[in-house]
């Protein structure tokens, strides 16, 4: 079979557009997805019906079986969907999730505290994004229902602190990935006296996107700042309308699920305990082992460089489940309800699975397109050095949103904004490098085809393009500001003159958020 290249042609834009426009018109994520697929798939073929079927054919195969063996980060992934699906249902069927939420009453003491403490969690659970939007979610939603949050405001919760606090965090899995880039790329251009950590450490003051997204996030927790279709999906929060019911059940849902009477927190807290900490161990083991292969010395970023991410989650699920069935089992629980929840669980993960296979599969398509590479080749023009900065920040988010991956666009991105740098002004080099990841967080947080976007809405249980869509002007205000903030950068080469110019806008945008959440036909109290 013959493919066609496109990493010289604008053409390999026309897929994830199609997809990403379709998908906010029409709000259906796998016909919009599918459309996408389709046409990438005729693209590379030449239009031949043949050749495309065989394509589409070997792509849906290798989400499972991939280069003569299992693919098993695929795999470990959905299982990892369907066991946490069992754990909250579960969880919820003993009867601890309600428990949670009326002890919650008492000593949560309103919306604002039911979202800081959500926010406080998404900060606290930084070693994994899918991790962190999943296991967040699960234990955040019995609070935020209990105080009318809708289901689009915790997945904004959950989205806008997973990637930005695992992005500027050394000890996660984003961390080491971007260590372990930034290394190779420096060593690759001479620079091997400055400790890679450290390098890492000097960068995160410079990710002017993810530290003002968190700031914003703190913002609209403790003043309502509740703007554009988010207000519309609070007003009708405090209606007891948590997501879209005509649209039916969000992924992740679990309807009329029996619950126990015997209930207690500790049901809900000690699975939940169990599962972080034997993630953990299993992150760290897998790499500590893969550095033992290599002959290399045991360190702790070195283990999360090398771990295995996709197996870590599913076994901490696996010994996470275990420990919520027997604490289920020793509570007397019916032996029905428990088969129920499992069942129902594990059913109620099956639109995330479905959106994430799609998205699994038009990713694997823009690849072949290599939309990546000609997002890239865009920034190779003759431009002024004190504007590479911003025009990084702008390349590497319409990227991540057109491939709908950050650590595609860091790996595409980085060497290139480095060797940018090397070419025109090498003390430009680590802001360059900040920007690209700034960017990449960007562009992620917007794009309907993001898999961190996809499980953000399904650990709150949230229809998927609602949260899309209810998440955009948040991420479009930081990017505005962070693009200033680059620009500022770029032509002062001060770091604290962009915060500074980041810092004025961020509170002037604030000002106007405010004003404009508090307006008569807007409820911004807490």
């Amino acid at each position: 079979m013959t493919i066609i290249s496109y990493a010289d042609s604008a053409l390999s834009l026309l897929p994830p557009v199609v997809a990403i426009v379709l998908a906010m018109l029409t709000r259906r994520v796998l016909l919009s997805l599918g459309v996408g697929i389709v046409l990438g798939a005729l693209l590379l073929t030449d239009f031949s019906a043949m050749q495309t079927a065989q394509y589409l054919g070997e792509k849906v195969s290798a989400l499972v079986w991939d280069d003569g063996a299992l693919n098993s980060w695929n795999l470990y992934i959905l299982g990892f969907l369907v066991l946490l699906g069992m754990i909250t249902a579960l969880i919820t069927v003993s009867g601890s999730a309600r428990a949670f939420a009326d002890w919650a009453r008492t000593h949560i003491r309103n919306k604002r505290d039911a979202k800081l403490l959500t926010m406080f969690l998404g900060c606290v659970v930084f070693i994994d994004d899918y991790f962190n939007s999943l296991v967040v979610g699960s234990v955040a939603r019995p609070l935020t229902d209990r105080y009318y949050i809708s289901r689009s405001k915790l997945a904004y919760l959950l989205d806008s602190t997973a990637a930005p606090i695992c992005v500027i965090s050394p000890v996660s899995s984003w961390g080491a990935y971007i260590i372990a880039l930034i290394g190779g790329i420096l060593t690759a251009h001479g620079f091997t006296d400055t400790g890679h950590l450290s390098v890492f450490v000097q960068m995160i003051p410079m990710n002017f996107y993810a530290i003002f997204a968190l700031l914003l996030l703190l913002c609209v927790a403790l003043m309502g700042l509740d703007i554009g279709p988010m207000r519309q999906h609070e007003l009708k929060a405090q209606k007891g309308e948590l997501y879209d019911e005509s649209k039916g059940l969000p992924p992740g849902a679990n309807s009329d699920l029996p619950e126990a009477d015997t209930g207690k927190i500790m049901g809900l807290f000690l699975p939940i305990t169990v599962l972080v900490f034997a993630t953990f161990y299993f992150m760290v083991s897998s790499g500590g082992d893969a550095l033992a292969a290599k002959g290399q010395a045991f360190s702790l970023i070195g283990a999360f460089e090398n771990t295995d991410v996709g197996s870590s989650l599913f076994f901490g699920a696996a010994i996470g489940l275990a420990v919520t069935l027997a604490l289920v089992i020793y509570q007397g629980v019916e032996k029905l309800m428990i088969a129920k929840g499992l069942f129902e669980g594990a059913k109620s993960m099956l639109p995330a699975i479905y959106i994430l296979l799609f998205a699994w599969t038009i990713a694997g398509v823009i690849g072949q397109l290599e939309t990546g590479k000609y997002m890239a080749s865009l920034a190779t023009g003759n431009i002024p050095f004190a504007m590479l900065p911003a025009v990084l920040f702008i390349l590497a988010g319409l990227t991540a949103f057109s491939t709908g991956t950050s650590w595609g666009t860091f790996g595409i991105m980085l060497p290139i904004a480095a060797d940018m740098a090397m070419g025109s002004h090498t003390g430009m080099m680590l802001p360059m490098l900040a920007s690209v990841l700034a960017g990449a967080v960007f562009g992620d947080h917007c794009s309907p085809i993001s898999d961190t976007t996809i499980l953000s809405s399904t650990g709150a249980n949230c229809h998927h393009i609602d949260h899309v869509m209810t998440q955009l002007p948040y991420a479009l205000i930081v990017a505005g500001i962070s693009l200033v903030g680059y620009l500022v950068l770029g032509f002062t080469e001060s770091v604290t003159a962009g915060l500074i110019a980041c810092s004025v806008l961020f509170v002037i945008s604030i000002i106007v958020l405010r004003i404009k959440a508090c307006s008569p036909d807007a409820a911004c109290k807490q």
